[in-house]
C-alpha cells in the first residue's frame, strides 16, 4: 500500500478540519430526565459524572484529529415532543438524529 502524498494528507487534513459534529450534551438534571425515559437506559453510564468525563474526553478526541466538535444540550421536553412528532423512542439514534437535525438547521441559516 502506497503512501499518500503529501497533495492528498494536506486535502484529508483540511476536509477534517471543516467537518462539524454534534456532541450530545445534558446537565445532571436533564440528563437523569432522558435517561429515565430512555428506551436503552444501558447506552448511559452509572452516574452524570462518569458520563460527563467520557463525553469530554470523546469531545477532546475528536478536536484532536481535526473535527470541530460542538456541545448540544438536550432540553427533554423538546426532545420528546420531537420524538412524538417524528415517530420515535428515545433511543440512542434518535438522540443522535436529534442533535445532528437541530446543529445541522443552526449552522444553515
Amino acid at each position: 500500500m502506497r503512501k499518500p502524498t503529501l497533495q492528498q494528507r494536506l486535502h484529508a487534513k483540511k476536509r477534517s478540519q471543516a467537518m462539524i459534529i454534534g456532541v450530545t450534551w445534558y446537565t445532571a438534571e436533564t440528563w437523569a430526565q432522558v435517561k429515565a425515559s430512555a428506551t436503552d437506559p444501558e447506552c448511559f453510564e452509572d452516574s452524570f459524572e462518569k458520563w460527563e468525563a467520557v463525553a469530554i474526553a470523546a469531545r477532546r478526541e475528536f478536536q484532536r484529529s481535526g473535527v470541530r466538535a460542538l456541545e448540544y444540550r438536550i432540553i427533554p421536553q423538546e426532545f420528546s415532543a420531537w420524538c412524538a412528532l417524528h415517530g420515535q423512542e428515545n433511543n440512542s439514534t434518535s438522540r443522535a438524529e436529534f442533535v445532528s437535525e437541530r446543529l445541522s438547521a443552526a449552522y444553515n441559516q
